[in-house]
C-alpha cells in the first residue's frame, strides 16, 4: 500500500498556501456575494477553514453542535535513539487532533501521543492550553485515550457517539486541525473504499475505511463525522505520488474492539490464531487438496508453536469459513452484500479468550473446531513490529554493542530504510520464528579498544551462535554471556565468521570503555531483573 501516516503536524512547518476570498463589498453587494459564494464553495472540493468566516455565510447548527468537541492536541515527543539505545533523540512539538467522547475521554491516534513526554490540549476557539493525561494507547489499530484533570475542562463539551460505517459514495466531513492555520478545519469527501490495510504506525493490517478528502498534517486523531456521529478516525494519508486527496480511517468496528478493551485497563489487543495462508485461484491446486467445483477456501502453509491452532490445524488443510464467514478462494469474506474484504477481519472482530469457529477440509473431508482466540505470545516474525513507549534493549560486552533486531532499529536508517538498511538486517524480516531462533541478535557496531583490536569497522553483524551455541533470543544470548565461563567467547554469524573476545579482559575493560565513550551502564534496565 503507498499510504502512511499522516505525521502530526511540526510547530515549525511554514504555513500552506490556502485561497482567500478578499476585498469582496459585503456591505454594496450582499446578494450578488451571497450567490457567488455559494456557487464556488458548490464547485470545489477544497478545504473549508471554520475560522475564515464570511458575513452572509453562517455556519450551521450542526457545525456548531461538533465544533466545540474538536480538541487539538499538543505533543512533545522523545522517542529513543537505537542506533545508541541508552539515549533519547532530540524531543520534537507536534500537533493532532482529538474528539470528546463518553467517559470524559478524548479519542485520538496513537501516534499522535506515541513516546510522548508531555501532552496538553486546547478546546475550540480557546487559548488556554490544559496539561493532558494518556489513559490508554492500542498501537495496532493507531487508537488512543487521553482526558484533562482540570476541573470542569469537560462540563462545556458534548460527548459524541459512535456511530455505523457510512455506505459507499455516502458524504462525510472530516474535521481537525491540519497545518496552514490555527482554526478548525472541516473537510468534505466521500467514503470510496472499504477493506484492510496496512496501518502505517505500527505495520498492523486491520479494516480501514478510504475517502476522497484532504488529510494533512495535524489532521491526525480527527473524527470523520456523519449525523453528528464518529464513523471513523483519520489516521493516515496516500502519499503514493499518483494520488490526490486520498486518505484513510479507522472504522467504527475497530474503534469499538479498542474501547471494549480499555474498560479494565489492559490492552490485550487483537487475536492471532498463529496459522499463516495463501490463496487458491488455481483449479488445479483446489483440485490438489480435495475441494470440490462448489467449494472455496484458502491454503494453510504455516501453523505456529504455541498458537491456538497448533494441534487443530495442520499445513496443507483449507479453510472454508471462519465463524458465519464463507471465505472465498482470494481470501476475502463478504461484510455485506456490497462490500468484501480479507478474512482476517473476521478473527479481529473477536476479543482475546473469545471462542472462533473454523471449518476447514483436510484430504477432502470437513471439519469445524472452536479455537480460543488469544494474543500472540511474541512476534511470529524473526524481527518483531515496531515499539512505542518502550525501552529500547542493549548489551556492551568486550566494547561491542549488542542489540535485538525490530522495526525500530530498521526504521533508524531514514525514510528509505528498505532501501538503506543493510541487506543481512532487511532479509530476516522474510523469515518465521521457531522453538529454535525466536530474535536476531545484531552486533551493531564496535567501540573501540584494545579488547576489540581486529574488529573496529565490524557493525552491523547478525550472532547466529555463542561458543558453539544457537541464539535463541537477546535473552538468551544475554545469559549465555552472563554465565561463560570459558577463556574466550567466540561470535559466529551465519556465514561462519567469527569475532573472538577474551573473556577476562572484556570484564576487565568494562568500566573504561563505559566511562571514554560517556555510556551510563553496560546493558538495559531490566535485562538481568536485577
Amino acid at each position: 500500500m503507498g499510504g502512511v501516516y499522516v505525521k502530526p503536524s511540526n510547530l515549525h512547518i511554514s504555513r500552506r498556501s490556502i485561497i482567500l476570498v478578499t476585498k469582496m463589498n459585503f456591505n454594496n453587494s450582499k446578494g450578488i456575494a451571497n450567490q457567488w459564494l455559494t456557487g464556488l464553495i458548490k464547485a470545489c472540493s477544497c478545504v473549508l477553514f471554520v475560522g475564515v468566516s464570511f458575513p452572509l455565510l453562517g455556519q450551521s447548527s450542526d457545525i456548531h453542535d461538533i465544533e466545540d468537541s474538536i480538541i487539538k492536541i499538543y505533543t512533545t515527543q522523545a522517542a529513543p535513539d537505537y542506533f545508541t539505545p541508552w539515549r533519547l533523540l532530540t524531543p520534537r512539538q507536534s500537533s493532532g487532533s482529538g474528539t470528546v467522547i463518553a467517559g470524559n475521554q478524548i479519542l485520538t491516534n496513537a501516534h499522535v501521543v506515541a513516546n510522548a513526554s508531555y501532552v496538553q490540549a486546547q478546546k475550540h476557539n480557546d487559548p488556554q492550553r490544559y496539561q493532558a493525561r494518556v489513559l490508554f494507547i492500542s498501537h495496532e489499530a493507531d487508537l488512543a485515550l487521553i482526558t484533562i484533570d482540570e476541573p470542569g475542562f469537560f462540563s462545556d463539551l458534548k460527548a459524541l457517539p459512535i456511530g455505523e460505517l457510512p455506505n459507499p459514495l455516502e458524504e462525510v466531513s472530516v474535521y481537525g486541525y491540519p497545518i496552514g492555520g490555527k482554526s478548525l478545519s472541516i473537510t468534505k469527501g466521500i467514503l470510496s473504499r472499504v477493506e484492510q490495510q496496512v496501518y502505517a504506525h505500527a505495520g498492523t493490517y486491520l479494516l480501514a475505511g478510504q475517502i476522497d478528502a484532504a488529510i494533512n498534517p495535524g489532521n491526525s486523531g480527527g473524527p470523520v463525522i456523519v449525523d453528528k456521529q464518529i464513523v471513523g478516525v483519520v489516521m493516515q494519508a496516500n502519499s503514493g505520488g499518483r494520488t490526490e486527496n486520498l486518505g484513510y480511517f479507522v472504522p467504527p468496528s475497530i474503534v469499538r474492539h479498542v474501547l471494549k478493551d480499555s474498560e479494565d485497563g489492559n490492552r490485550d489487543g487483537f487475536p492471532d490464531l498463529g496459522f499463516r495462508t495463501q490463496t487458491l485461484d488455481s483449479p488445479a491446486a483446489k483440485a490438489a487438496y480435495g475441494l470440490g467445483k462448489d467449494q472455496d477456501g484458502i491454503l494453510v502453509i504455516k501453523v505456529f508453536e504455541n498458537s491456538p491452532s497448533r494441534g487443530f490445524l495442520s499445513e496443507n488443510d483449507v479453510i472454508l469459513q471462519i465463524d458465519d464467514y464463507q471465505i472465498a478462494d482470494d481470501g476475502t469474506i463478504k461484510l455485506s452484500e456490497d462490500l468484501l474484504t480479507d478474512y482476517k477481519h473476521a478473527i479481529d472482530l473477536h476479543h482475546i479468550d473469545d471462542t472462533i469457529a473454523v471449518t476447514y477440509s483436510r484430504q477432502g473431508k470437513t471439519n469445524t473446531i472452536e479455537l480460543i482466540a488469544q494474543r500472540a505470545q511474541e512476534s511470529y516474525s524473526l524481527v518483531a513490529g515496531e515499539q512505542f513507549d518502550e525501552v529500547p534493549e542493549y548489551l556492551i560486552y568486550g566494547g561491542v554493542l549488542f542489540v535485538p533486531l525490530n522495526m525500530n532499529l530498521i526504521k533508524r536508517w531514514g525514510n528509505d530504510w528498505s532501501r538503506s538498511a543493510p541487506v543481512s538486517l532487511l532479509q530476516a524480516r522474510n523469515e518465521w520464528t521457531s522453538p529454535q531462533r525466536r530474535e536476531v541478535v545484531v552486533a551493531l557496531q564496535v567501540l573501540a579498544a584494545d579488547v576489540n583490536l581486529g574488529y573496529h569497522d565490524w557493525r552491523n553483524w547478525t550472532v547466529e551462535h555463542l561458543n558453539g551455541q544457537l541464539v535463541r533470543d537477546f535473552n538468551h544470548f544475554s545469559q549465555l554471556l552472563r554465565n561463560n565461563q570459558d577463556e574466550n567467547v567466540v561470535f559466529e554469524n551465519k556465514n561462519g565468521y567469527q569475532m573472538v573476545i577474551n573473556h577476562e579482559t572484556a570484564l576487565a575493560s568494562e568500566e573504561q570503555i563505559l566511562n571514554q565513550y560517556r555510556i551510563p551502564t553496560a546493558h538495559s534496565v531490566g535485562l538481568f531483573n536485577d
